[in-house]
């Protein structure tokens, strides 16, 4: 089974190893929306893979870290692509969150990163 719980948040960054005529070098911000994907068995007393709530809790924190805040100023997200903040979240939401299988951040509607921890 899998399932997939979604979270937004607002934030600016700028593309610091762009060229200087890249638009994206200038800072400039998105209205991201992110989402985690878990995947394992239904349990059969709760009828969950894992309780919503439960990934609330864990991922609460880090959207508190990102809404809001000029992404290039948090520690590993000096160069804040999609890309790089799919991999972030996987890294500090995996070990809290086992069945974790997938990342997906939306930089826009049209525009998004999938990470499955295949770099780790």
């Amino acid at each position: 089974m899998k399932i997939t719980q979604a979270f937004r948040f607002e934030a600016a960054h700028y593309l610091p190893n762009v060229p200087e005529t890249h638009r994206c070098k200038r800072m400039h911000g998105h209205s991201y929306r992110v989402e985690l994907q878990l995947c394992g068995p239904v349990n059969p007393d709760t009828g969950f893979v894992l309780d919503f709530f439960e990934i609330e809790a864990v991922f609460g924190p880090l959207l508190k870290r990102l809404d809001h805040y000029c992404l290039n100023e948090i520690e590993g997200l000096e160069n804040p692509t999609a890309e790089n903040i799919a991999v972030w979240i996987w890294r500090r939401t995996k070990p809290e969150l086992p069945q974790l299988c997938g990342v997906r951040v939306y930089e826009t509607s049209d525009c998004w990163a999938d990470y499955a921890g295949e770099d780790d």
